[in-house]
Parts: structure tokens; C-alpha cells; sequence
């Protein structure tokens, strides 16, 4: 739990706080954009909850935190249930999607989904292990695999594994950063993993990456860190800052995402965003047209 005497001058005069053991990963203020922001170096509260729905907001991202940063008096978070998470996200014809929380420092506080389907329940990206979301998971039909979008966001992956008995994927070039992995992605065409849910390899932010995108219609794409939303501009962001392999490799593997028929963007890091019929399309033709001024 964060310590009272480490917390931070930025945060505003209220029960909830950060404290100095904060990194910065983004969790609370992709969580919870209303309570929570990023300085220049640490997040921090910038508003206090004011009802109950602010509280229960609150309280999703003191236990997401992958460092317990986020700290409040003992009578606001004695009743907190360990089985918050995971929470609905979206409903979707080939799967409904939950946000997992319980986010891991091993991965700098990455987003992992769990999709719901018929066909058995998949995991992508890793959340720290945590035996609550675990038993609520396995209420949940358990998982039949774990998808991992490139090298950083593996987290707990052998865990998860091996609490649920289920096959790993990652990209080949990625695998370095996994043990014993059932499955290596090779290659850079499209994979089908099962009806409805492809693995888009796209290599430039690590040599391995790889985008999910479920649905055939009004699609649901889990970016890991080579897409992201940027509420601020309102703009879809690929970045040659975080970029760790190849950017003009990045810079084309945007442009096979151009004329899909997305809905939901879920990345593993950055804002998350729902978009409107059609507006897709628009969107990423902005952010190609921005970031190809950029020199390579």
C-alpha cells in the first residue's frame, strides 16, 4: 500500500493519493481519466471521487496499480472486494471483452484482455498472477489460450499457463522473452487461430509484434503497444519514441491495418477508444499521413 508520508505535492487535498513509488505506467489514468493524471515524470489525483461511482472508479485503479502507488485511509478501502476485476468492456457477436487489471510492473503496467467465447476463453497479454482473478476467471470457463502481442507484455504468462493448462502464442522473433512457449508465430501473413479471431503479425515497435483482431464486422483490435488512442488530439498514435526495432517497418505495418472495419481499439498501453461506423478508416489515414513527415 502507498505510504501517506511519501505522497506527492501534486495530488489534490482528498482521501485518495499517489505517492513517490509511482512509475508512471499509465494504468490509474487509463482506468480512471477522471480522478487520475500524468505529470512530466508520475501520476497523480488530480480530482477526488465525489459519489459513489467515482469512488468505485477509484478504487478499480488502486488495484490495478502494478506498484501499489495509489493509496487511501484504511475505512475507504477495508471493503474493496479482491474480485473487482475483470469488468465488461464490450459485447461482441464472436466474444465478449473484460479488462483484467491486476497489471504487472514486469510489463510496465500493460493492459491484458480476456474475450469470452464459445469456442473457450482466450487471455491476451499477461496480467501479474493473482489468485482472485484467477478464481473469477475460472468461473468464468477458464481460459483455452494465451496470446502474447510481442516481447513486453508477457508478464506472468507461465503462471496463467500452467494454472489453466493452456497454450501460449508469440511471434518467433519475439519468443526470446518466454519460456517454453507452445507456439511461435512465423512469418508475417495473417494467421487464422480460430474462426473469427486472427493474429496480424506487425513488426516495428519490437521485431515480433502482433495485433488480435477479432470479428469479421465492427472489429474488436488488441494493438499491444504498436497502436494506441490519444483523447487529448484525438488522433490514433504509432510512435517513433517507443518504437524499439524497425520504425519504418512500424510505418508499414499501420498500413495493413488501414482498411479494416474497426470499433474497438485495446492496446496495451495508451488510452482505449470506441469509434464510430466508418471512422476507422479516417483515422488511421491521419496518423499515416502525420507520421510518414516523420524522417526514418
Amino acid at each position: 500500500m502507498a505510504r501517506q508520508k511519501d505522497r506527492l505535492s501534486l495530488n489534490a487535498t482528498g482521501p485518495f493519493f499517489v505517492d513517490s513509488s509511482c512509475i508512471d505506467c499509465g494504468s490509474c489514468w487509463q482506468i480512471d481519466p477522471e480522478h487520475f493524471a500524468s505529470s512530466s515524470d508520475s501520476s497523480y489525483v488530480y480530482s477526488q471521487p465525489k459519489d459513489q461511482v467515482d469512488l468505485y472508479k477509484a478504487q478499480l485503479a488502486l488495484i490495478d496499480c502494478p506498484v501499489s502507488a495509489i493509496g487511501a485511509p484504511k475505512d475507504v478501502v477495508r471493503n474493496i472486494s479482491s474480485d473487482i476485476f475483470p469488468i465488461l468492456i464490450t459485447k461482441h457477436i464472436s466474444g465478449d471483452v473484460y479488462y483484467c487489471g491486476w497489471s504487472s510492473k514486469r510489463s510496465f503496467g500493460a493492459s491484458s484482455w480476456l474475450v469470452l467465447r464459445p469456442e473457450g476463453n482466450v487471455l491476451i497479454d499477461s496480467p501479474r498472477w493473482s489468485a482472485p482473478l484467477a478464481r473469477q476467471i475460472k468461473k468464468m470457463g477458464g481460459l483455452c489460450k494465451i496470446v502474447l502481442t510481442h516481447c513486453d507484455n508477457v508478464a506472468d504468462h507461465d503462471l496463467w499457463a500452467k494454472a489453466f493448462d493452456c497454450p501460449r502464442f508469440i511471434h518467433k522473433r519475439d519468443a526470446f522473452a518466454t519460456h517454453g512457449i507452445e507456439n511461435q508465430v512465423i512469418g508475417d501473413e495473417t494467421i487464422l487461430l480460430e474462426e473469427n479471431l486472427n493474429l496480424i503479425p506487425t513488426p516495428g515497435h519490437t521485431a515480433g509484434s502482433i495485433v488480435i483482431l477479432l470479428g469479421n464486422k465492427e472489429q474488436i483490435l488488441f494493438s499491444g503497444d504498436h497502436l494506441w488512442w490519444n483523447p487529448e488530439l484525438q488522433v490514433l498514435v504509432a510512435s517513433k519514441k517507443y518504437c524499439w526495432s524497425n520504425w519504418t517497418e512500424q510505418l508499414r505495418s499501420v498500413k495493413k491495418l488501414s482498411e479494416l472495419d474497426i470499433r474497438w481499439l485495446l492496446p496495451g498501453h495508451g488510452h482505449a477508444h470506441e469509434f464510430k461506423r466508418g471512422e476507422w478508416n479516417r483515422f488511421i489515414e491521419n496518423t499515416l499521413r502525420y507520421v510518414e513527415k516523420i524522417k526514418t
